[in-house]
């Protein structure tokens, strides 16, 4: 399948973004976090992934409804990019050896805010750039070359980390400002290129009136079943898959403690298990066209429901690996055709509004499993039993998941 203009930039943005996903919410961050040394435990972190995602919850919907007027989508997704860019560039600035570990939180929390406030909007233009025959494919090659194109500032930043030493800040700070760099040079083509084409026109009182639309969107929720039931069904998996991208790090090194799995070897682990999530991505894309993105989100939750009870049992750094290719395989593909299954059932023309609730069914769900991991792990003094509170939330999801239709609509088509 050949891409077009803005096809091409709309997946770059998934190239700039995930750089921020994977050095700040998945392996820089949490390591730097536990250099300070009035914290207790690096996985005290769950407890500010949940605040952060309390905050962008609650707006989302909100933001969402007004984004829905014409012009208006591209400036929210510029703005909150650039919340995203600075806070993390700001992040670099703040050094273990100055002990202002919540001055760190505070920039951690403004990036998480643009990121995924930021992601609101960009998913929304999914509707705006791909036709439905061609979601899967898209959105499967935007978290594809976005695994792939985040290997190399984190490649860039896992060098200087060790010439510098892995004992010190200097490094990851370095890599903070690069990861900020990089983001925000692949989503100028976005800006440039991309058009809202999808939009109610502009009317007296916009935000009074979006504030209506919400209502009446909730009042009549059931003329919009499957998006209710996918939801629903969306809030459990996608629960345990955030988790495991948040928590993944400082699960592991608790587990095998740092003499076992030294800094350097984790940051090597994830730097591979990238290149693995970038074929698997694309061939979730390329099955979906032939069983059905529903058929290849099954699999991807039955992958996690493995992944988690093996995880309870990992003893050596090879188990890490095995476990990280496991997760590799199914991250890209399931989160790729979740947004482009809901894509095809919403109002095109509300999808800012609709995407609002995608993100707040998600960011809502994803203040359960970082909170479960670090209260298990503070009252328990056992991390491992912490995923025992993970895999229930995808056997639920499955359950509610299987209820729903297959998705091979065409655009002409109108869902009740």
């Amino acid at each position: 399948m050949k891409l077009n203009k803005e096809e091409i930039s709309w997946i770059l943005v998934d190239c700039g973004n995930s750089a921020y996903s994977m050095a700040v919410t998945t392996a820089l961050l949490p390591i730097v976090f536990g250099m300070f040394e009035n914290v207790k435990s690096s996985m005290d972190l769950g407890y500010f992934n949940s605040i952060a995602s309390i905050f962008v919850a609650l707006l989302s919907p909100v933001l969402g409804t007004i984004a829905d007027y014409k012009d208006k989508k591209k400036r929210f997704f510029v703005f909150f990019t650039l919340l995203g860019v600075l806070a993390t560039m700001s992040l670099a600035f703040v050094s273990p050896s100055s002990g202002q570990w919540q001055l760190l939180i505070f920039f951690f929390v403004l990036s998480a805010i643009g990121f995924s406030g930021a992601n609101i909007f960009y998913d929304a233009f999914i509707v705006d750039v791909a036709s439905n025959e061609r979601m899967d494919k898209v959105s499967s090659l935007g978290f594809a070359y976005g695994y792939i194109a985040s290997v190399i500032p984190f490649g860039i930043s896992l060098v200087l980390i060790f010439l510098m030493g892995m004992d010190e800040a200097i490094g990851y700070q370095i890599g903070f400002i690069i990861t900020a760099l990089w983001w925000g040079l692949f989503t100028i083509p976005m800006i440039k290129d991309v058009k809202q084409r999808h939009y109610i026109e502009p009317e007296p009182r916009p935000i009074t009136n979006s504030f209506k639309r919400l209502a009446d969107t909730f009042r009549n929720i059931k003329s919009h079943k499957i998006v209710f039931v996918f939801l629903t069904a969306y809030f459990f998996y996608i629960d345990g898959v955030g988790t495991i991208i948040k928590m993944v790090v400082p699960y592991a090194t608790e587990i095998l403690g740092t003499d076992s799995l030294n800094t350097f070897t984790l940051l090597g682990i994830l730097l591979i298990i990238q290149l693995i999530a970038f074929p698997c991505a694309i061939l979730y894309g390329n099955l979906a066209k032939k069983f059905s993105a529903k058929m290849m989100i099954m699999v991807g939750i039955f992958t996690y429901i493995i992944s988690c009870v093996a995880a309870m049992f990992i003893t050596s750094v090879g188990h890490v690996f095995i476990l990280g290719a496991m997760i590799g395989s199914a991250q890209g593909g399931i989160q790729a055709l979740s947004r482009s299954y809901y894509a095809k059932i919403i109002p095109k023309e509300k999808s800012n509004e609709f995407f609002g609730f995608y993100n707040i069914f998600g960011k809502f769900s994803a203040i359960v499993g970082p909170a479960i991991m670090a209260l298990t792990s503070t009252l328990t003094g056992n991390v491992r039993l912490s995923m025992l509170g993970i895999i229930p939330l995808f056997v639920i999801g499955l359950i509610i998941f299987m209820a729903l239709p297959a998705d091979q609509w065409r655009d002409s088509e109108v869902l009740e």
